[in-house]
């Protein structure tokens, strides 16, 4: 059983790493060409930018691949006659923080580059060694309080539940559907700081939108997103009474009204076709299908191992190898995703000029260097948004409004 899935992961590496040299092969071709709604300058920085970070992505891979295998061969063994605790509740936190501790730390030299070096050569992060310190310290507060108390509730459950995996799923996704309403409202303000949004005559066009789309939101808000990095974005988080409207800075700097309301209109679109709660739907499928597959793993892979079959071992082989499970299904995934996409697109089309939204997605493309192009095989596994000349040849076909 080890050895099937050692082979797998192998396999989901390697795919990994050749759909990168394949991005990587492709860019580098094309940036050389006549550019594609940018500068020729602009194109070319785009396109290094992206392969920039394939390099980075191949390295990320094998660091991925040396890290299943150190837990496998010695780590989960190891670790595991280290921590004699009676309490199984509380040996599985230990066991887990440790675990992930670990992981942060095999990750934590990529991380470093890309937010320090990469992204601001580029000119995208802002990030300062006390703002990443102050981030760092408040994640980890924050797993250490609310993360354990998930451990401890899954472990409680493998624990006492033969068919655990099914209570498992019901509990995770529970939380899952909490972190999302109040993220909004109670995550994201420990790190970014909400303000209601100061540009009256905006916010005025902005309620007569919601308004118009049948929306209702807790406020509108902007927060200061360039303190870290200079990308554009803007969201609505939440569900239910706790949903807000949430403006990038840079954003609202950088786009007109008619466009910043064009791409709130493509926001709407999700939410007039209902995308959100089919996004749960999706997850809610894709996560129980995870909790079967691991909670009828066989009681051979453990020893083979050289692990008692566990909660902590049982939920750390789930972390560990649920990315080559959710690998091969984000082409689904993605596929649907791309759909919705479209969909809310020809809506934003509906309720603002599609040539405000064709403009604000080309300065988008401008002010977050994203090379238009990409390779198929990269498209088929990673876009969750239809490649950028498609949607925008999408949009020149439709009525405008």
């Amino acid at each position: 059983m080890l050895e099937a899935i050692s082979i797998i992961y192998f396999i989901y590496v390697v795919l990994k790493i050749y759909t990168s040299v394949m991005q990587i092969g492709f860019v580098s071709k094309e940036k050389n060409k006549s550019a594609v709604l940018l500068t020729q300058k602009e194109y070319i920085e785009a396109g290094n930018y992206a392969i920039s970070k394939e390099r980075l992505s191949i390295i990320d891979s094998i660091i991925d691949y040396g890290v299943f295998l150190f837990w496998i061969i010695f780590g989960f063994s190891y670790l595991n006659s280290q921590i004699v605790v009676e309490n199984q509740t509380l040996k599985a936190i230990l066991f887990l923080d440790i675990f992930f501790f670990i992981n942060y730390l095999f990750s934590l030299p990529m991380e470093l580059y890309k937010g320090f070096v990469l992204d601001k050569k580029y000119g995208f992060s802002n990030l300062t060694p006390k703002i990443y310190l102050t981030d760092f310290i408040k994640s980890a507060s924050m797993f250490l309080i609310f993360g354990n108390l998930v451990i401890a509730g899954i472990a409680y459950i493998i624990d006492s539940f033969a068919n655990w995996w099914i209570y498992g799923f019901l509990f995770i996704f529970f939380i899952i559907i909490v972190v999302n309403a109040i993220y909004p409202t109670l995550i994201a303000p420990m790190f970014n700081k909400f303000k209601p949004l100061e540009d009256d005559v905006l916010k005025q066009k902005i309620e007569a939108l919601l308004t118009t789309t049948g929306f209702s939101s807790s406020g509108i808000f902007s927060i200061d997103a360039s303190k870290r990095d200079n990308r554009l974005n803007a969201y609505f988080g939440g569900l239910g009474k706790t949903k807000r409207v949430v403006l990038f800075d840079t954003l609202i700097s950088k786009l007109t009204h008619d466009e910043l309301l064009a791409v709130l209109g493509h926001e709407l679109g999700h939410f007039k076709n209902m995308d959100i709660f089919k996004n749960i739907a999706i997850m809610g499928i894709m996560l129980f299908l995870f909790f079967f597959i691991f909670g009828n793993l066989p009681i051979e892979l453990f020893i083979e191992v050289g692990v008692p079959q566990s909660s902590e071992i049982s939920i750390a082989l789930f972390l560990l190898l649920s990315s080559p499970l959710g690998f091969l299904l984000l082409p689904i995934i993605n596929y649907i995703s791309r759909k919705n996409e479209f969909e809310a697109d020809k809506f934003a089309s509906t309720i603002k000029s599609k040539n405000s939204l064709i403009t604000a997605l080309k300065k988008l493309v401008n002010e977050n260097k994203s090379f238009p192009k990409s390779h198929q095989m990269y498209i088929f596994f990673y876009y969750s948004h239809p490649p950028l000349l498609e949607r925008l040849d999408h949009l020149e076909k439709l009525h405008d409004n």
